[in-house]
């Protein structure tokens, strides 16, 4: 196998392809490389972990087919360190050569036996809008569980619903909705739960998609692909029932925080210059008077900041983990923001004044 291209978009295939490959030692080497067959004038690029596949076309100059795997994340550091211009990779019976000007590489390619099938997704190709859709994802993944012991938890759930698609996720201590009207991607009453680690690499490549604003998406019985532009990402989905969220979801609050999504987040910033671990709370004292952060941290010190802000209900404080309060911050689309709470025991909501279809529920922490 031997062929030519330009680092750059060498690069950037390697640079997608490269999001699926595995960082665990406990998988076999396959797992943590890209295969590279080249055909005539094209190349394919894969890459798996078992949960997640990444497929990239790429335009080269073909100078004889074959097949090889090569280490992801050195090929992707080889390529990157070339001075941009024309990139040669052979494939010998002991070698990969990578060359490029008056540098060259010889790396020991992966054997080839145990890497895995990546089949193709089989279904009805759906259009679907790759930058509202990314920019949901993008917002709706944080709040999933990284606990591989809640396997449901760790996933995103997408509903049809009457008027568009719902997208939830939650860890049990947040909880964030994203409602996305006129959009038909999910057949009515059906739903599925797909993993929020693959669409947490999905929300990246949508994002960045150059040829437009539309994708595909492929839905089978257990698993679902997504194409954009020259690459298709695929997945397993999770089996099992989502919670019952809606229950959850506080039919109205009694106090209301109207306030500006960058100084909040700054202040944040500055309180938490004093923590130093995430068990740490900021505590927000609500009053028609004035609004204070503060945060405690007995074994360094503390630190308080008064904010502006509009407050209308009774007066209260209530706590929030740092992480998960800056991450539902972050989330809001708008500058302009409220925080709605019932007392401090009770979930509080933040959301955007300018976007309804967005809503981020917070579990308040506990503090004497």
């Amino acid at each position: 196998m031997k062929f030519r291209c330009e680092r750059d978009s060498l690069l950037e295939a390697l640079n997608t392809t490269a999001r699926a490959v595995n960082a665990k030692s406990s998988l076999p080497p396959a797992f943590s490389g890209i295969r590279l067959e080249i055909k005539g004038d094209t190349a394919l690029l894969a890459s798996s972990d078992m949960e997640v596949s990444i497929q990239t076309t790429l335009d080269v100059t073909g100078l004889s087919n074959g097949v090889g795997i090569f280490p992801g994340k050195l090929s992707v550091d080889i390529v990157r360190a070339f001075s941009p211009g024309s990139v040669t990779i052979e494939l010998s019976d002991d070698d990969a050569i990578f060359s490029s000007g008056r540098s060259q590489f010889n790396v020991r390619p992966i054997s080839s036996d145990e890497f895995p099938n990546i089949a193709q997704v089989k279904g009805e190709k759906v259009v679907v809008q790759a930058r509202e859709l990314g920019e949901a994802f993008s917002q709706i993944i944080r709040a999933a569980s990284t606990d591989e012991s809640k396997p449901i938890l760790t996933g995103v759930y997408m509903v049809s619903e009457k008027d568009g698609l719902r997208i939830v996720a939650t860890d049990s201590y947040r909880l964030a909705i994203k409602d996305l009207p006129g959009n038909k991607v999910l057949e009515p009453g059906k739903s599925v739960l797909i993993p929020a680690r693959a669409l947490s690499e999905l929300q990246k490549l949508l994002l960045s998609s150059t040829q437009g604003q539309s994708a595909y998406m492929v839905l089978g019985d257990n698993e679902v692909s997504f194409e954009i532009d020259q690459s298709v990402l695929s997945t397993r989905l999770l089996a099992g029932k989502f919670p019952n969220y809606e229950q959850l979801i506080p039919n109205a609050y009694p106090n209301s925080l109207q306030l500006n999504k960058t100084n909040i987040l700054d202040a944040l910033k500055r309180m938490k210059l004093l923590i130093r671990d995430n068990t740490t709370p900021i505590r927000i004292s609500l009053s028609a008077k004035e609004i204070e952060i503060s945060v405690v941290t007995p074994e360094i010190g503390q630190a308080k900041e008064v904010i502006d802000g509009e407050y209308s209900g009774e007066d209260s404080v209530i706590a929030f983990n740092p992480t998960y309060l800056a991450e539902g911050l972050e989330a809001i689309n708008s500058n302009e923001l409220v925080i709605e709470t019932i007392d401090s025991s009770k979930p509080a909501t933040v959301r955007s004044l300018a976007d309804e279809n967005f809503q981020y529920l917070l579990m308040p922490v506990r503090v004497s």
